[in-house]
C-alpha cells in the first residue's frame, strides 16, 4: 500500500488547494484500499458508508435500470471522486463502481462527509465543481440518446473517453485503459452488434484502430467532425 503523505494527497485535484493542516486531517481519516479487476467498490442500492478518491487504476460506474439493462454512466479516473452519496442526499449508491484494472483508492467514512465540507472551503468548492461538470455531461449525454443515431452517439463517446483518458501514441491517442466494445455500448446506449459495425466501418477508414480491448483514435478531428455533422443532421430532420 502507498503511504499516505501530504504530497500524495496534495497532487489529487480534489485537495490541491488545502493547507498543511487541513492535509493532515485528510490523512488521518483516510485508508487506502486495493480494488482488484473485476472487484466492486460498492454496489448499487447499497447502503453508502464512506466515500472514495482514486489513486490510481480505472474504474467504471454502472447503473442497472429495473429492466436490467446496464449503462455504463462514467469511467472514474485517477483522482476522481466519487461514492458521494452523502452529497446527493442519498443513503444509498445509485449505481455500482467496479475495477477495470487493478487499482487503489482512497477512502472516507461517511461520518465525516459534513465536518469536511463545511471545515474545508477548498473541498467543497471543488466537490461542487465536480458536481457541476458530471451534471453538464449527464444532460449532454440524455440530449445525444434523444436526438442522435447510434454512429454520432458512439463518436462523442469515444471523443469523451480520449479527452479524459487520452494517451498520446505513434498510431494516434489511445483510450488509456482496457475497454471493450461491450462497455463502449453500454456507455452509449447501444447495442455490441452496433458498436462493432461502427467501428469497423471507422477502422476502414482510417479514424480508428481498433485491437482487444484497444481503441486508438487516429483521426480526433476527423471523428469529431463525423459527429458534429450527423449530429446535427439528425437534429435537423427531415425537408
Amino acid at each position: 500500500m502507498p503511504n499516505l503523505d501530504q504530497k500524495l494527497i496534495q497532487a489529487l485535484p480534489v485537495f490541491s488547494a488545502m493547507s498543511e493542516a487541513e492535509l493532515d486531517s485528510v490523512i488521518a481519516h483516510a485508508k487506502a484500499q486495493r480494488v482488484p479487476k473485476g472487484t466492486a467498490v460498492f454496489q448499487q442500492g447499497e447502503i453508502a458508508k464512506a466515500f472514495f478518491v482514486l489513486l490510481n487504476g480505472r474504474l467504471k460506474v454502472v447503473k442497472t435500470t429495473p429492466r436490467g439493462q446496464q449503462m455504463i454512466i462514467r469511467f472514474v479516473n485517477p483522482g476522481d471522486i466519487y461514492g458521494i452519496a452523502k452529497a446527493l442526499r442519498r443513503e444509498d449508491y445509485p449505481a455500482t463502481a467496479t475495477a477495470i484494472v487493478d487499482s487503489v483508492t482512497l477512502t472516507w467514512p461517511n461520518e465525516i462527509w459534513d465536518d469536511f465540507m463545511a471545515s474545508h472551503p477548498a473541498f467543497a468548492v471543488n466537490v461542487m465543481g465536480t458536481m457541476g461538470d458530471r451534471l453538464q455531461e449527464a444532460h449532454t449525454r440524455i440530449k445525444e440518446l434523444a436526438t442522435e443515431e447510434v454512429e454520432p452517439r458512439v463518436a462523442h463517446t469515444v471523443l469523451r473517453l480520449i479527452t479524459q483518458s487520452g494517451r498520446k501514441t505513434d498510431e494516434g491517442v489511445l483510450v488509456d485503459f482496457p475497454i471493450t466494445q461491450q462497455e463502449l455500448a453500454e456507455a452509449s446506449g447501444t447495442t455490441l452488434h452496433s458498436v462493432s459495425r461502427t467501428l469497423s466501418a471507422w477502422e476502414n477508414a482510417g479514424l480508428v484502430s481498433v485491437g482487444r480491448r484497444k481503441i486508438v483514435v487516429r483521426d480526433a478531428k476527423a471523428l469529431s467532425a463525423l459527429a458534429e455533422r450527423r449530429a446535427a443532421k439528425e437534429r435537423a430532420g427531415p425537408r
